[in-house]
């Protein structure tokens, strides 16, 4: 088990290597020993926090703590500012503990899974059916982006590799006819989960979400718990716009998790930070990486300390 627990944060440590550098690595070199805490100090602390996309209202809190802290005399070493930063931190990530997904009582659980193209849904999709097929789920694929162009294609290269069934239409079909197929089929067959594709876009904003909740009432048609979650993937390279996307679809589409891909890319990882205190929303997966096994339970623990530890450690 704990060989498991070792091996998990390595990964998340090795995709968070662009973000730990300009956080945990500057930090240290910051620091110091026998650094003192002055305004030349704590200015290039904050240009470090912002550079990693915390967020101007964090890094201002963050900075009036250390500020308080430090004329109290309840700070003295380089070791406890940075115990202070990972406890304020972890603090903005907590979320009450929940299962991966929350699953249905009973019959196959529902998962509308919508962002804009290029965010990387597609590819969570397949990991996410990979994952839960390991774990001994039988899982089912609707191939609901039935407006891009190839959309349905790429994603039944993807379930093939994965070995998970697909429902799926022509190009410009119906994809509310396709979510509710692959309910009905979910049914029939015992599955345990179907994860739904979505468009990213359409004509405009409004024709976008109309789409997206026609998808949602004609499968409660079906099955009128559904879906029991709908998750939002939001590119993390894509920064204060991902936090943009994130409102509107939260607002028209009751998101209840997140997914932030490509963190992998960014030296902003920050913004997992930003975008969880914004819209207070529960980050339920991460991705570090571009293989299956690269989507990864979000732990705020093990985020906060691969972000802060050295290379060697």
């Amino acid at each position: 088990m704990f060989k498991a627990i070792g091996k998990l944060f390595t990964r998340i440590k090795q995709g968070l290597a662009k973000t730990r550098s300009v956080v945990g690595g500057a930090l240290r070199i910051l620091i110091g020993k026998g650094r003192t805490i002055d305004q030349g100090f704590l200015d290039q602390l904050e240009d470090t926090l912002l550079q990693a996309d915390i967020g101007v209202a964090k890094t201002t809190e963050i900075i009036s703590e250390l500020k308080t802290r430090y004329r109290a005399g309840e700070l003295a070493k380089g070791e406890e500012l940075l115990d202070l930063l990972k406890r304020s931190l972890r603090a903005e990530l907590q979320a009450p503990a929940v299962d991966e997904l929350a699953w249905a009582a009973e019959g196959p659980t529902v998962v509308l899974v919508v962002g804009v193209n290029g965010a990387g849904k597609t590819t969570t999709i397949a990991k996410l059916a990979k994952r839960f097929k390991d774990q001994g789920k039988q899982v089912i694929i609707a191939a609901g982006d039935t407006y891009r162009a190839a959309a349905i294609e790429q994603l039944s290269i993807w379930a093939g590799r994965v070995g998970v069934e697909l429902i799926k239409t022509h190009d410009g079909g119906d994809a509310a006819a396709v979510a509710f197929d692959a309910v009905a089929a979910a049914q029939a067959r015992g599955a345990d989960l179907v994860l739904i594709d979505t468009a990213g876009r359409l004509h405009n904003k409004e024709h976008l979400m109309r789409e997206l909740e026609k998808i949602r009432r004609v499968i409660q048609k079906r099955l009128p718990t559904a879906p029991h979650e709908t998750l939002l993937v939001l590119d993390a390279t894509a920064g204060q716009n991902a936090i943009q996307q994130a409102k509107v679809f939260g607002a028209a589409m009751g998101v209840t998790g997140l997914v932030l891909t490509k963190l992998d890319g960014t030296a902003k990882g920050g913004v997992t930070i930003t975008i969880r205190r914004e819209l207070k929303l529960p980050v339920r997966f991460i991705g570090v990486g571009e293989q299956l096994d690269d989507l990864q339970p979000f732990d705020p623990d093990s985020f906060i300390e691969a972000i802060f530890s050295a290379d060697g450690e």
